[in-house]
């Protein structure tokens, strides 16, 4: 079977029951509301995938709308984008079938939900958003409008994970599986000092800024962002997020009954970033306890997985990242497997600015997978609700260091452990209203 024809037909066993919706005719209408690194990159997988018409571009720098045009009347001569700086005006104008959201993550729920509700379908990059509450409302946006949600933790759409797990978790291979451990020893944390400067003229810091705190401008944020707790929730948020979500995934966990968290900025104390470079997250379940570590300085434990999950089980032991799996079983060699690539396939793929080769087919799955959903019905595999639970549970571990203590959230009451209720909602910045 052709790649192509595997990634149309692979997504309905994912499928799980869910009430059907109209198949929109060809091409579909879709629009890019954050047009930077990884909202660019995930717009031109979805045009590898699908027949579509990108009928708008959103985002507050020029320069990253001039690309992301260039990038699309590349793939797509003829094509005739229309540029947006509001998404808001976008919406209203366009009325898009599928919206596609790449932007920094304090700016994940408020389009999500005016997505929602102008009645597209949403792939989301993960985080949900960046305190419970915000997640709990584009949870509910989603169900009142029935539209599709997909959330960006490709993990669960990654070709040679798909195989762990089917072959070696589900088969049992692992044994009673009693510990995980989760990690990333990534120097990622911004570790600049910067002056105070003048926005430039094609960058509206203020619109970029949104219902975030009004930092003093120090220079394009891009990328370096999520070194900012004022932004985002740091490398918890940013890289646990998909570590934990792929153990949840692979050993069908839910929430967890209570997360812990010890950590801090012990190394890196002079830089303006306000992230932790330490972190130590424990994340509870019955007869189970999945540990995160992060460390943006030294070395990593294990070299070879500096970002990775690692199932320990009675039988065997399963180490497993974006780039391969490596499974250890008590007696008998070890199974090295690598991540598939699609360079005859996609050619256009391999001289792309800033592409992960290795994540690509993973996102061509994915979206695969949320067009399905649409067109077929069935949730997709990172719906909305299994996203809610890996980024409010990654949130969770960042308010139990605040608080210092472990804390418990209910799902169905939507409460915290007493005394620290505060903690699920962020104060917006006038005039933006928390949804």
């Amino acid at each position: 079977m052709k790649r192509r024809t595997f990634l149309q037909t692979t997504p309905a066993l994912f499928a799980l029951p869910f009430s059907p919706l109209p198949r929109a005719a060809d091409p579909r209408t879709v629009a890019l509301i954050g047009c930077g690194w990884y909202g660019k990159s995930d717009l031109m997988r979805l045009l590898q995938v699908a027949e579509v018409e990108v009928v708008g571009l959103c985002d507050v720098d020029e320069h990253m709308l001039d690309e992301a045009e260039r990038l699309v009347k590349e793939r797509q001569p003829g094509a005739r984008p229309k540029r947006y700086g509001n998404y808001e005006t976008m919406l209203r104008e366009q009325r898009p079938e599928i919206v596609l959201i790449g932007t920094p993550d304090h700016w994940h729920a408020l389009p999500a939900i005016a997505a929602l509700e102008a009645g597209a379908h949403v792939y989301l990059q993960k985080p949900v958003g960046v305190d419970i509450r915000e997640c709990e409302a584009v949870m509910d946006a989603a169900r009142k409008h029935g539209r599709v949600v997909q959330i960006g933790l490709q993990r669960r759409s990654t070709p040679h994970l798909v195989q762990a797990k089917q072959d070696i978790v589900d088969a049992g291979m692992l044994g009673k599986i009693g510990h995980v451990e989760v990690c990333c020893y990534y120097h990622m944390r911004d570790t600049a000092v910067r002056e105070v400067e003048e926005v430039p003229d094609f960058f509206d810091y203020d619109r970029w800024t949104g219902p975030a705190p009004l930092l003093p401008y120090r220079g394009l944020p891009h990328r370096r962002w999520r070194s900012f707790q004022e932004y985002g929730n740091g490398i918890v948020g940013d890289m646990c997020v998909h570590m934990l979500d792929m153990t949840r995934w692979m050993l069908g966990l839910g929430w967890p009954q209570e997360v812990y968290s010890t950590g801090g900025i012990y190394v890196q104390t002079q830089a303006d970033a306000t992230t932790t470079d330490t972190q130590h997250v424990v994340f509870a379940y019955e007869g189970l306890d999945c540990v995160w570590q992060h460390r943006s300085w030294g070395e990593a434990a294990d070299p070879d997985f500096p970002w990775a999950m690692t199932l320990y089980g009675d039988r065997g032991t399963l180490k497993a990242d974006p780039h391969k799996y490596e499974f250890t079983p008590l007696r008998g060699e070890p199974v090295r497997v690598e991540a598939v690539y699609e360079r005859e396939e996609f050619p256009e793929d391999v001289t792309e600015k800033n592409i992960e080769l290795h994540t690509a087919p993973a996102t061509r799955a994915h979206l695969t997978d949320f067009l399905n959903a649409i067109d077929h019905g069935g949730r997709p595999v990172a719906d909305v609700e299994e996203g809610v639970i890996s980024t409010a549970s990654c949130i969770l571990g960042n308010l139990a260091l605040v608080a210092g203590r472990p804390l418990r959230y209910d799902p169905v009451t939507r409460k915290i452990t007493e005394g620290y209720e505060d903690l699920l909602m962020r104060t917006y910045r006038a005039p933006y209203v928390h949804p």
